[in-house]
């Protein structure tokens, strides 16, 4: 082995050791594995900054437009109304998102339905109090698993039947020949994920949460007729769910509904009264069929994607302390839009335009981006925080969100455009309908995860030019001796290994012709070594980096490196106990 195969060797355990003391954040370590082979010259600059044009990276990239006009038309909220539901449990929550989405994998590129799922899952964990960290890995897992249920399912089947065809006399697989092993290993992801999820992974919420919201807010809601909340009771339309949140009353048609019963069936026109915490009152904004029951807001002078929310202190010098918020015009005198009063943790049992402003009142305002600059200095409020953007949900443009998406996956599906290419021109659709927005859009795109995806290509390239992923898979397999069943375990052991650290295309490609000369050479079938390939090479379980989806759920879900290894590692060696066992037995060596 040569010295730069074992100085690339070094560097990339040294990145592994790194990565699992959680001390940096993983875009720096990858990118210094990087510039160090660049700057001992095992890698040139083109090398090294290849991954940053890398397709995959890319699409990775432009998707997040994508996802961001779903988030603004509303389309993540029917997402969770529709296909997540409301579960009891968390097992139950796990299966109602590992079903769909091993589904839609076995026919979709898996990148996009990660994609469209994280944000939703974000949102659903938020609103039944569950761990994000007990929901991102099973997401991807069950990715993962689905691609291995038919050819279609993900690029690496496809790169292996591409080269049984060209390197081999063999036939082209069929589109679901795959699946007769691939159901089976999609199965075992989910039961053990189910199983094994509560104690193998942590339970880590984001860190907003551990802190009590001493506010306790009063917002009043209007539901739209003709709506989709019309006939629904207040349970069924995820109005109890809202964790920290309390429905005070109902008016209707001039009456009040005190204590509210769960299955109240709501009206058009019904004003909801709520008090809650700061981040159940902006999710309020964001379910389809309830407005803002203040007129006011609709009547700032602000266009609706420079609109903000902020948070205001009333000073016992602010000329509207003792009138109410409707009598005082506040709109008019501060361009902004009253939607929520908190008072020292008192329920204010009042419309908004009714309360009483006092000194020490919290007041969420909805306002241009400039009231905070303009009014920080003011003697009429003690304090003054910035809450971030105002929801901004175009629901009347949800249907063509959804539609863009579907074409996007439909072109993909049928091979009518490429991956990248479908995800660029639903990314432009989205921009061009106003279904996404230029300053959102560059809010939303994750770069630190770009960065890490990129670095990864540049220290797989250097394995792949040095001969040190080659070096090592020839050397194990050699260990496997003539026996045919061992040899295939093998196979599966280091294909699985090298799509750890490389890509699984990459690992494929390798593995592919040192698999070929071995079945040669013990005059067996390569059919069960080639079908062992594509399995392994997508049972990417142990490490964040060996998978795009296991790179995208890292950050959302709060994940350590460590966190992959715990359950990734006995779930790779059950796929590959089931693998070794099934595929000979379903396709003979002989």
């Amino acid at each position: 082995m040569s010295w730069e195969a074992i100085t690339t060797l070094i560097i990339l355990v040294g990145c592994l050791g790194l990565l699992t003391t959680n001390r940096y954040a993983p875009d720096l370590i990858l990118i210094g594995g990087v510039v160090t082979l660049l700057s001992l010259g095992i890698l040139t600059p083109e090398e090294a900054l290849a991954g940053l044009a890398n397709p995959g990276m890319v699409t990775v990239g432009v998707l997040y437009v994508v996802v961001s006009g779903l988030q603004e038309t509303g389309g993540i909220n029917w997402l969770v109304e529709n296909v997540l539901g409301k579960p009891k449990t968390l097992a139950q929550a796990q299966l109602r998102v590992m079903l769909p989405v091993t589904g839609l994998s076995a026919f979709l590129n898996n990148t996009p339905v990660v994609a469209m799922f994280i944000p939703a899952l974000q949102d659903w964990a938020r609103r039944y109090q569950l761990s994000p960290s007990k929901l991102m890995i099973p997401l991807s897992y069950a990715a993962i698993g689905g691609g291995v249920c038919s050819l279609i399912g993900t690029s690496t089947n496809l790169v292996v039947n591409g080269l049984l065809q060209t390197e081999t006399n063999l036939p082209s697989l069929g589109m679901f020949e795959i699946s007769w092993i691939g159901i089976p290993v999609a199965i075992t992801i989910i039961v053990f994920t189910s199983i094994f999820s509560r104690c193998c992974l942590p339970e880590r919420k984001p860190a907003l949460t551990h802190f009590t919201d001493v506010h306790q807010y009063t917002i009043e809601m209007k539901v739209i007729p003709n709506s989709p909340l019309v006939g629904k009771s207040i349970e069924d339309a995820g109005l109890r769910q809202l964790p920290g949140l309390f429905l005070i009353e109902i008016e209707r048609e001039g009456g009040v509904l005190p204590a509210v019963s769960s299955q109240e069936r709501l009206r058009g026109n019904d004003r909801l009264v709520f008090t809650g915490v700061i981040d159940s009152v902006v999710d309020l904004q964001k379910i389809r069929g309830l407005e803002i029951a203040t007129d006011q807001v609709f009547k700032l002078d602000a266009p609706q994607h420079d609109r903000h929310l902020i948070g205001a202190v009333v000073s016992n010098t602010c000329p509207l302390v003792g009138k109410n918020i409707r009598e005082g015009r506040f709109r008019t005198v501060y361009n902004a839009a009253v939607i929520a009063v908190a008072r020292n943790g008192e329920r204010i049992n009042r419309k908004i335009g009714d309360i009483i402003l006092r000194a020490g009142d919290t007041l969420l305002l909805e306002t241009h981006q400039n009231f905070f600059h303009q009014q920080c200095h003011s003697r009429d409020f003690f304090l003054i925080s910035h809450m971030g953007e105002a929801p901004k949900l175009s629901f009347q443009r949800a249907p063509i969100a959804v539609g863009i998406l579907v074409v996007m996956v439909l072109s993909v599906a049928f091979e009518m455009l490429s991956m990248l290419n479908a995800a660029l021109l639903a990314a432009a659709a989205m921009l061009l309908t106003g279904c996404a927005h230029e300053r959102t859009v560059r809010k939303a795109i994750d770069w630190q995860l770009l960065l890490v995806i990129a670095s990864s290509f540049g220290i797989g390239t250097a394995l792949l030019k040095t001969g040190a992923a080659t070096t090592i898979a020839h050397y194990l397999i050699s260990l496997a001796g003539e026996n045919p069943h061992l040899t295939l375990a093998v196979v599966f052991a280091v294909t699985a290994l090298l799509t750890s650290i490389i890509t699984n295309n990459a690992a494929a490609v390798i593995m592919f012709p040192l698999t070929l000369m071995t079945a040669e050479q013990l005059q067996v079938n390569f059919i069960p070594f080639a079908l062992t390939i594509m399995i392994a090479a997508s049972a990417s379980f142990a490490t964040p980096i060996g998978y795009q989806t296991n790179l995208m759920v890292y950050g959302p879900g709060g994940y350590h490196f460590v966190d992959y290894l715990k359950i990734g590692v006995p779930l790779t060696i059950l796929v590959g106990i089931v693998t070794v066992i099934l595929i000979p037995w379903l396709w003979p060596f002989v």
